[in-house]
């Protein structure tokens, strides 16, 4: 394989990616397959995992332990979080994040894709579609991830037979698309044997489409966060000089010197005098990139606050409807006060009715059901002490969603994402209730 140079890295472009599927599908061994056969394992890392599996009295390397680097995994033989692995070829950079199959660890699955460009669900040949497999799907779908992957696995145990392929991938296809995931790529593979993972299968020669890597590779990314409105949460305050310059992260658009901006939830409107960039002034900055600001007007702007510009302006309010996955042990119920955490801003919040549950079979919503549990996925309205700025999750990913948690010991409840994401399905909505008030 040609060299990977530095000056080469800073020209191709980023590819964030995540796998998932059921237990025993053979995710962490495609893992493993993509990175050995792609030469991006380390020859200590090769070695480590050869002794490894030795010492389990296999005859090969196992590939799976090249992801399954927890010691709980690798005695149970599954993986029960988020492995995280970086490597690159000649065309592309990719952050890939393995993530769990087991339904107790669906949860991990919504922190592995939530940034995820590109979801890998793979596929039992031999079991095809099950709970799990819509599970998974539903979240791309939730997350709003733009290309989803179907690989259909261990092809070799079905005697590399087409018509099992197909009948896989059109259920799965219909599904997904019943969802509105707004694109399918099915994929024929063996993990185990490496057909079609990073060089084609010389035994299933009637599938013409690409291996694995080469999607990963071509498949095409849109940038819409620079194009998008202007979104700068405020992280901290930096005084200098007698000066309050804010600090933080752009998430989407452009700000530039000179701009008019809005500061949430406040409403209040002001110029932009200067931007700072590692410590160096620039006229403009584009979404990703870390920055102070400084203002025209001397204005109460701390941490939590948000600067936006653009035609559309988020929506400032204290009641908001979100769909969401609980992701705890506990359960998520009406009456339920939590701490809501929406970029740099986090409040107080009550959970004022849970309308529905998603039902995965058909896709149709049970109405009040009184409570979600863990990896349920659901509708909520919430009522927040303080007024937030918000914009619908299909607007942005970054400021159209938050988390809910528990404030007595901080743990993540539910990741919850602003609007209807499986609005064609609902049933009739429930009544409004008068909740608590704060």
């Amino acid at each position: 394989m040609t060299t990977v140079t530095p000056e080469h890295l800073a020209a191709t472009t980023l590819l964030r990616f995540a796998t998932a599927g059921s237990v025993d599908d053979g995710k962490s061994t495609l893992v493993g397959r993509l990175l050995h056969d792609s030469k991006s394992v380390l020859t200590d890392q090769l070695e480590a995992v050869e002794r490894a599996s030795a010492g389990r009295g296999q005859d090969g390397p196992d590939l799976a332990l090249l992801t399954d680097g927890l010691r709980a995994e690798r005695e149970q033989g599954i993986t029960i979080d988020v492995a995280y692995r970086y490597f690159a070829t000649p065309r592309r950079r990719f952050i890939l994040a393995d993530t769990p199959g087991h339904v107790q660890y669906t949860r991990n699955m919504v922190t592995g894709a939530s940034t995820a460009e590109l979801t890998v669900i793979l596929v039992d040949a031999r079991n095809g579609v099950v709970e799990q497999t819509r599970r998974h799907a539903a979240i791309a779908a939730l997350l709003r991830v733009p290309h989803v992957v179907l690989a259909v696995n261990k092809m070799d145990l079905v005697g590399y037979r087409e018509p099992v392929f197909a009948a896989i991938a059109k259920e799965f296809t219909a599904y997904a698309t019943e969802l509105g995931v707004p694109e399918v790529t099915a994929i024929p593979i063996s993990a185990l044997a490496g057909d079609n993972v990073v060089e084609p299968s010389a035994v299933m020669d009637w599938y013409g489409g690409p291996t694995v890597l080469e999607h990963l590779e071509t498949v095409r990314l849109g940038d819409t966060s620079a194009s998008g409105p202007s979104r700068f949460p405020v992280q901290t305050v930096i005084r200098h000089g007698g000066e309050r310059h804010y600090a933080g992260q752009l998430l989407s658009g452009r700000l530039r010197v000179g701009d008019t901006v809005t500061v949430q939830p406040s409403g209040r409107v002001t110029t932009i005098t200067s931007l700072d960039v590692l410590g160096q002034p620039a006229d403009a900055v584009r979404a990703g990139r870390s920055l102070s600001v400084r203002l025209a007007d001397e204005l109460d702007v701390g941490r939590g606050d948000m600067l936006t510009a653009g035609p559309r302006p988020p929506r400032i309010a204290k009641e908001t409807e979100a769909t969401v996955c609980h992701v705890a042990d506990t359960p998520l119920t009406v009456g339920h006060r939590v701490l809501l955490k929406h970029t740099t801003r986090t409040v107080k919040a009550i959970v004022t009715e849970i309308p529905s549950r998603l039902t995965l079979d058909d896709l149709s919503q049970h109405p009040e059901p009184g409570r979600l549990v863990a990896n349920d996925i659901g509708r909520v309205r919430i009522r927040t002490a303080e007024p937030l700025a918000l914009d619908s999750y299909a607007d942005s990913r970054r400021t159209g969603s938050f988390l809910l948690i528990d404030p007595a010991d901080g743990t993540t409840l539910a990741a919850c994402m602003v609007g209807d994401a499986f609005a064609t399905r609902t049933a009739q909505p429930a009544a409004d209730g008068d909740g608590w008030d704060f």
